[in-house]
């Protein structure tokens, strides 16, 4: 009870230390850690999926509080179709669940958008993508972007696709594309770029999460299973994000 009292009062200075004037005002957050956390209690993989899409409610809330405005969440990339069959259809199924439970995806005032290739999704998750979105639509807090069969290689793939087609229709000169232009066919057009992303649970790569988005990101690394991931350490990465100098090549 008494360490429960220590770690709140230390949270509430760690907030208080926050300037709100310096938030990032786009993370992105590699929700790792999953199944880590499930063997280590002896439970399924699909266990550890569940209580980290649980987890991923409150961070989007807390974060939102915050004054956050836009949170991309890494939910299940182009190559996770290789893992287990099994560990495949627990994740979909979890998927299922939880858009169907707006509630408890959305969390208060929190707008949900989807990205990355539904086309591989199956007919009745892309119903239920269509509903939530629509659902959450007129929230005027956080916005909540779901990676879902995403991959940044993919993603810039597309966009030089559609790039092609333009100049093939007349629309574009091809010596005219540009950075910008390529910027404006990604999923996140609409947002800025991450200024910070998260990887909790050990490993120090990208895993092609947000690769365009992220030419001048903040990474913040941790050992803890994204389950565990709490307020207390999401604020840390905040304030550790504050003490950075960013210069952005000049």
């Amino acid at each position: 009870m008494f360490i429960d009292l220590k770690k709140r009062r230390l949270h509430k200075r760690l907030v208080r230390e926050i300037d709100p004037n310096n938030l990032p005002k786009h993370v992105g957050i590699i929700m790792d850690g999953n199944g880590r956390w499930a063997q280590k209690r002896g439970l399924p993989r699909s266990a550890g999926h569940r209580a980290g899409a649980q987890n991923l409610k409150t961070i989007t809330e807390f974060a939102g509080e915050m004054g956050i405005r836009y949170i991309t969440a890494y939910a299940f990339s182009t190559e996770n179709w290789k893992r287990p069959k099994e560990e495949v259809d627990a994740l979909m199924q979890l998927l299922l669940d939880y858009l169907r439970d707006k509630n408890q995806l959305a969390g208060k005032n929190v707008s949900i958008r989807v990205i990355g290739d539904r086309s591989a999704l199956s007919d009745e998750i892309n119903r239920e993508i269509d509903v939530i979105e629509d659902y959450t639509k007129d929230r005027d807090g956080m916005v909540l972007y779901l990676a879902i069969n995403y991959g940044g290689r993919q993603e810039i793939a597309r966009a030089v696709n559609q790039l092609c087609r333009e100049a093939c229709d007349g629309t574009i000169e091809p010596g005219q594309i540009s950075e910008q232009m390529i910027s404006e066919r990604v999923y996140t057009n609409d947002v800025p770029e991450a200024d910070l992303i998260i990887r909790p649970s050990g490993e120090l790569r990208l895993s092609n999460f947000l690769l365009w988005q992220s030419a001048y990101s903040e990474f913040w690394f941790s050992d803890i299973c994204w389950p565990d991931f709490s307020t207390k350490d999401f604020t840390q990465a905040i304030l550790d994000y504050q003490n950075r100098n960013r210069r952005f090549g000049g």
